[in-house]
């Protein structure tokens, strides 16, 4: 897989090299060179010095080859234009940007060319719910702009699907049980796992299924 990332600050630099010790194709696109001069990125990752904003420096850094780009420069601005030109000038499949501040966060969608945006505060909350709540449902990730929903339920001891098997739970069609962590081990999800207290179900939704899986999941 080839991977273009826009911004080769601490963030950009920690993901290209992530990506390429586990064997893909890194692009680190930054605009001044005295940065890629410091910069610690392994040998092997790709540079281009140009504005990832504008579409002639883009197509001189060969986007149109890339499977993935990843916006990660420190200015939100930024990173919706570079979205927004990998997806339509160059027609990259998959375009994930960071969200620098959270108050932005509604403006990351399809509109912009973003498939998944990652806003670390956000994310952090969703986290330290998971963690700590039992018997609600807790929004993880957003993908596709918001269509689908990556959610978490830690089953409470009064959940309906206590000591019922999957097979016998009315799942919506557009929504998919992904796993079940039971006791730090992950249980996969067949027709014949019955779930128990305390079980984290995690669950792919969309808006319309949403709160069906949370009647299903809680009970409310």
């Amino acid at each position: 897989m080839r991977v273009a990332i826009a911004g080769a600050g601490n963030v950009g630099c920690f993901i290209a090299n992530d990506l390429h010790a586990t064997g893909h194709e890194v692009l680190l696109i930054e605009q001044l060179p005295e940065v890629r001069d410091r910069a610690e990125v392994a040998d092997g990752v790709e540079w281009h010095i140009g504005d990832a904003c504008e579409v002639s420096s883009l197509a001189e850094a060969g986007l149109e080859r890339c499977d993935v780009v990843v916006a990660a420069t420190g200015d939100d601005e930024d990173n919706l234009v570079v979205s927004l030109l990998a997806k339509q000038e160059f027609a990259v499949p998959r375009v994930i940007a960071r969200v620098n501040h959270p108050e932005n966060e509604w403006m990351f969608n399809e509109n912009w060319g973003v498939d998944l945006s990652v806003s670390t505060p956000h994310l952090i909350t969703a986290l330290v719910e998971e963690a700590v709540t039992v018997g609600r449902l807790v929004r993880l990730l957003h993908f596709e702009g918001g269509k689908v929903d990556l959610v978490e339920v830690t089953l409470a001891d009064d959940s309906p699907l206590i000591d019922r098997a999957i097979r016998d739970v009315e799942v919506p069609r557009d929504a998919t049980i992904v796993a079940i962590i039971r006791r730090e081990h992950v249980v996969m999800p067949r027709g014949d796992t019955v779930f128990e207290a305390r079980d984290e179900v995690i669950v792919l939704v969309t808006p319309d299924s949403e709160d069906e899986m949370r009647r299903i999941l809680t009970g409310s």
